[in-house]
């Protein structure tokens, strides 16, 4: 090969165009080369699913499922309708954002909008503006669409549902 010719192939290998195209065919052989490593990483299963609990609860029951007891359930309560957040646990568990609400009825909280956790026997929301009641009725919807129903909050001296699968069918339809 005469000089010319190697200064015109030098000059073709090292034009912009071509140098961009070489660095994107290396970058694409590295990622190539890096999920072959990647996927023989094993992954762990998930934990094996609760089973769904279907009762009413009183208020001192449900503190019990504030997401510390060994299963990490984590209950709460919104318009006294009982909901499992166990899924949302980063979130309602303990060290969440929103664990004031774990193992509580959370209506006034979410309605208000202060995240911060009742120790009343019964926290009856009647003194409510209009726009929170709205509020929360948002939330419970919100609740219903991603978490599933265990069942209500129970006043004082009111007594529990029985729950039985026929029930749960005709809910559910």
């Amino acid at each position: 090969m005469s000089d010319a010719e190697q200064a015109t192939l030098w000059a073709e290998l090292t034009s912009p165009i071509n140098l961009v195209l070489v660095a994107f065919i290396v970058y694409l052989i590295y990622k190539i080369i890096q999920s072959k490593f990647e996927s023989d990483i094993e992954v762990p299963p998930p934990p094996p699913a609760l089973p769904k609990i279907r009762k009413d609860f009183t208020v001192a029951e449900l503190k019990e499922y504030d997401g510390t007891r060994p299963d990490g359930r984590v209950l709460l309560a919104v318009n006294t309708v009982i909901f499992d957040v166990t899924k949302g646990k980063r979130f309602y568990g303990p060290g969440g954002p929103y664990s004031a609400f774990a193992g509580r009825d959370a209506t006034r909280g979410l309605a208000t909008g202060q995240v911060a956790s009742s120790d009343k026997d019964w926290d009856d929301v009647s003194d409510l503006s209009p726009d929170e009641v709205a509020s929360a009725k948002e939330w419970e919807e919100q609740f219903r669409e991603k978490y599933d129903i265990v069942g209500r909050l129970l006043k004082p001296g009111e007594q529990p549902t029985n729950y039985d699968d026929e029930t749960e069918d005709k809910k559910s339809q």
